[in-house]
């Protein structure tokens, strides 16, 4: 292994959403110094053991952490949003060396997301974003997400029905991708409490837990070699129903 290529593997600074803003209005998400406090503030983004800003390897993308972080605990608000609005996830830090894809899923509690069981929750991935060009690395769209001051918009599925809902927005991280276990997963979840008039109710959701393999082309993938495409790794953006002047068409997110 090259100089090169190994330097990025030894960075160490990652990063986790410390703000949300939807609709213009900002929300505090979760600092896992947070719970040093008494109390631990209430916030909706769900709590994680990961005060180091680390991340899920390959090798636990079976298991509970990566739903929505290690030792992830329920998010106990709601941030109000509706169906069209637009919300952006604000990073504290994200390293440029970081590349990989960016995806948004979103799952319906059927109830509180503050007591919802993680393992029931039925993500549909809503919205995605990966290579854009070139290789050895490339360019991604987490170098779109560093200029935009680390930050990353998406767009909440119009005609969603009104209710509870869990939105999981994830980085993975490539730099170390080349080897077995190498690749970095950063999953966030967020509850929101959807209003209005909406009538699209979720179906064909998967649990997080079988979203990826070790193994598949996108999370093994060589960023520093010469490449012409790359394998978005997980479920295919679901495509969307949504009324408008009285008709049906399609919404797929923002790719």
């Amino acid at each position: 292994m090259s100089l090169v290529t190994l330097l990025p593997t030894l960075i160490s600074a990652h990063g986790h959403v410390t703000g949300i803003v939807a609709d213009g209005t900002w929300y505090t998400g979760w600092n896992a110094e947070m719970k040093y406090q008494n109390p631990i503030p209430a916030t909706a983004g769900w709590q994680a053991d990961n005060l180091d800003n680390g991340f899920v390897t390959p090798s636990d993308f079976g298991s509970a952490n990566i739903i929505c972080h290690k030792s992830a605990k329920n998010g106990n608000t709601y941030i109000p949003a509706k169906p069209g609005s637009k919300i952006t996830f604000l990073w504290n830090t994200w390293p440029v060396s970081h590349k990989g894809p960016v995806f948004d899923y979103i799952a319906p509690c059927n109830g509180d997301c503050a007591t919802v069981s993680p393992s029931s929750l039925k993500f549909t991935k809503f919205n995605q974003g990966a290579w854009i060009s070139g290789s050895d690395p490339g360019t991604w769209v987490t170098d779109d997400l560093v200029k935009n001051n680390n930050s990353w918009t998406t767009t909440i599925p119009s005609n969603l029905a009104p209710g509870n809902y869990v939105i999981r927005h994830e980085i993975i991280a490539l730099h170390a991708a080349s080897q077995a276990n190498g690749a970095q997963a950063y999953p966030q979840c967020v509850n929101f409490k959807i209003e209005g008039s909406g009538t699209q109710q979720l179906s064909g959701g998967v649990t997080a837990t079988s979203f990826y393999k070790a193994t598949d082309p996108g999370i093994q993938f060589n960023l520093y070699s010469k490449f012409t495409g790359y394998t978005i790794p997980g479920p295919a953006v679901q495509k969307l129903k949504r009324g408008e002047r009285g008709h049906a068409r399609e919404w797929i997110g923002e790719e």
